[in-house]
């Protein structure tokens, strides 16, 4: 695996989320060639070469993360198990790297949807971003578009967040990092 499969397999869960909430018909339309889960349209969302997303999807599929649905092409996220993986191993395989002060995209529990759950003393976390207009501890994101795709997709951001909460924190933050991951993820 490479950590932009994480990225993508969250992009699909919010996608599915986002069609319950639409419609089907209404996320065709606001997508590339009418199709939200295809490689060119996820392409456009994230920053991602199709290339690339291509092949995260062949390694998500061969290691039980996603799943061929129906007898169509389309890939769907195995969310108990992508679950575990980033409750259980994501910290270990992809770690979070801890820079110096930058200014960014807040995540962890500095983002905006998170940012009233949990108060610290430390300094916030952000993603390196040119445009960004938060001072913080500057930390790699799971793939260098991260940010851009984040600002785009309020519900990949949180996703995205929780996952660097998991990434970064202590076990008071993990937990309740986790429990949020949880309630957003399995409640489908």
């Amino acid at each position: 695996m490479k950590s932009q499969d994480v990225v993508v397999l969250l992009k699909l869960i919010s996608l599915q989320d986002q069609e319950l909430t639409k419609g089907a018909d209404e996320l065709r339309a606001e997508s590339v060639g009418g199709d939200p889960y295809s490689v060119r349209n996820l392409e456009a969302l994230l920053g991602i070469s199709k290339t690339e997303i291509a092949q995260s999807i062949k390694r998500s599929v061969a290691s039980g993360i996603a799943r061929k649905h129906n007898s169509k092409s389309e890939i769907r996220p195995h969310r108990r198990n992508l679950f575990g993986f980033i409750t259980n191993g994501l910290r270990f395989v992809f770690p979070a790297q801890v820079g110096s002060m930058q200014r960014g995209v807040p995540t962890a529990f500095a983002a905006p949807m998170l940012q009233g759950l949990l108060v610290s003393g430390t300094y916030n976390y952000v993603w390196p971003f040119a445009s960004g207009r938060e001072m913080g501890q500057s930390v790699d994101p799971l793939f260098k578009s991260v940010p851009d795709a984040a600002l785009k997709d309020d519900r990949l951001y949180e996703y995205l967040a929780l996952v660097d909460a998991i990434r970064l924190g202590n076990q008071r933050e993990v937990g309740l990092a986790t429990d949020h991951l949880r309630s957003r993820i399995l409640s489908k």
